[in-house]
């Protein structure tokens, strides 16, 4: 128990001392996102909210690399100084030191569990509903591409990338007629007048015209007007906004519409695959919250066993393999993220090969140490 209470110790000086460095660190990336905001002229007011949710948004990403620093600093200076050595000689193996620290991680898993599912989510959710607060050349920049936009009056909009007020890649499903319209053009200009907010289209198709004209047609430019979308402040959560229980509200849901329009002739194969790439994404980010939790545990679990074999001071090669493990996690995540659009590959299953991977690492390094 003396030398657990002695590990520990360290173990958690360590961490303590990291995780301020690296939450100092993140809060000035966070400064400047909140400049950003001001230079755009969103309110003050607003301002403020967002900082209060948003600051314990660093949590998601301090903790787990402060566990993961701590782990193969303090591993790799008792490696050095034959602590390690010295406790095998005393008949304790790795399992024995490592307990707290593990238990420890498993805690901050837990910590990061609610955090990624109840705090960041809100601050996305403060984020987002900006721009309906906001005028139109604001709330243009903080739409993100890549996802079906539902906040305005019975329209869904699309697009696949932005410069400034131009979007590209647009689909528009529209509702307020007798029957529904989709509309898509290779790009658009965006413009307030009043409560309107007008879509230039370019290179455009409708489908169908209207009620009275159920063919397809199509216009080298179209303007689309909006009725009253910036006078309308109802807000509609995006996947980022969810937290845990109207997250798998959502999944439930999703896979129900998809069902539904697999099974329905009716239903048209742009919006089949529509619904079923709204559904991807949302299991990617219900997955990728899962992911971001278990980082402390994984950390902990790889850290320990890498600081060992390391076998050097903490100032060398224990921030390089900590530099080189948390690249690895994080980069494959941002590649699944990345691939969101392609439902057919199953990013919200792909983004947990760095958790399998840290697992079989862990099970190969640690019986090599016992």
């Amino acid at each position: 128990k003396t030398i657990e209470r002695y590990v520990f110790g360290s173990f958690l000086s360590s961490f303590v001392l990291a995780f301020l460095v690296l939450s100092f660190v993140l809060t000035i990336g966070l400064l400047v996102q909140i400049i950003g905001y001001i230079m755009d002229g969103v309110p003050m007011s607003l301002v403020g909210e967002f900082c209060m949710v948003s600051l314990p948004e660093t949590l998601q990403w301090s903790m787990p690399l402060a566990l993961l620093v701590s782990s193969i600093l303090v591993f790799s200076r008792m490696s050095a100084d034959s602590e390690i050595s010295a406790m095998r000689s005393c008949g304790i193996n790795l399992l024995s030191v490592m307990k707290w620290p593990v238990l420890f991680a498993l805690l901050c898993t837990l910590l990061g569990f609610w955090v990624n599912n109840e705090i960041v989510p809100r601050g996305h959710e403060v984020r987002r509903s900006l721009k309906t607060k906001v005028s139109v050349n604001t709330g243009i920049d903080l739409l993100e591409p890549g996802h079906v936009i539902d906040d305005f009056p019975k329209v869904k909009l699309y697009f696949g990338a932005k410069e400034g007020n131009w979007l590209y890649d647009i689909v528009v499903m529209d509702y307020s007629q007798k029957v529904d319209r989709m509309i898509t053009a290779s790009k658009a200009l965006v413009t307030s007048e009043g409560k309107d907010i007008n879509l230039d289209l370019y290179q455009m198709t409708v489908d169908p015209v209207d009620a009275d004209h159920p063919t397809m047609a199509q216009a080298n430019r179209f303007r689309y007007v909006v009725k009253d979308a910036i006078d309308d402040t109802k807000y509609t959560k995006k996947d980022k906004d969810l937290r845990f229980f109207e997250m798998l509200a959502k999944i439930s849901a999703g896979e129900k519409a998809v069902r539904e329009a697999t099974g329905s002739s009716k239903v048209k194969g742009t919006e089949k695959n529509l619904r079923k790439r709204d559904l991807s994404k949302t299991k990617t980010e219900f997955s990728k919250r899962i992911v971001f939790a278990l980082a402390s545990l994984c950390f902990v679990l790889v850290g320990a066993p890498l600081g060992i074999k390391a076998q050097r001071k903490e100032s060398s090669i224990g921030m390089a393999i900590s530099l080189a493990v948390s690249l690895g996690y994080y980069m494959v995540v941002i590649l699944m993220l990345s691939l969101q659009k392609n439902f057919l590959i199953h990013p919200e299953f792909l983004i947990g090969l760095p958790v399998l991977a840290c697992f079989l690492l862990a099970a190969r390094l640690i019986p090599k140490n016992l």
